[in-house]
């Protein structure tokens, strides 16, 4: 079982709206999941080649998380 740490995060306003708007039209995504993948994502392109950042960008991806 894998465990969660919360992350308290400043981001800008216009960013949080486009969030907020795409949440709104994906029910089967929120907040969580879409930082999980994009942190994940983002480790994965810029030189982490750690296999645990690639299993949870896929899990995230395919609702397993």
């Amino acid at each position: 079982m894998n465990a969660t740490i919360s992350i308290l995060a400043e981001i800008p306003e216009d960013l949080h709206e486009t969030l907020k708007g795409y949440l709104e039209t994906h029910p089967d995504w929120d907040q969580d999941r879409v930082f999980a993948a994009a942190l994940s994502l983002f480790l994965l392109q810029n030189g982490e080649s750690d296999r645990r950042a690639a299993r949870v960008y896929l899990n995230t991806l395919f609702n397993r998380v």
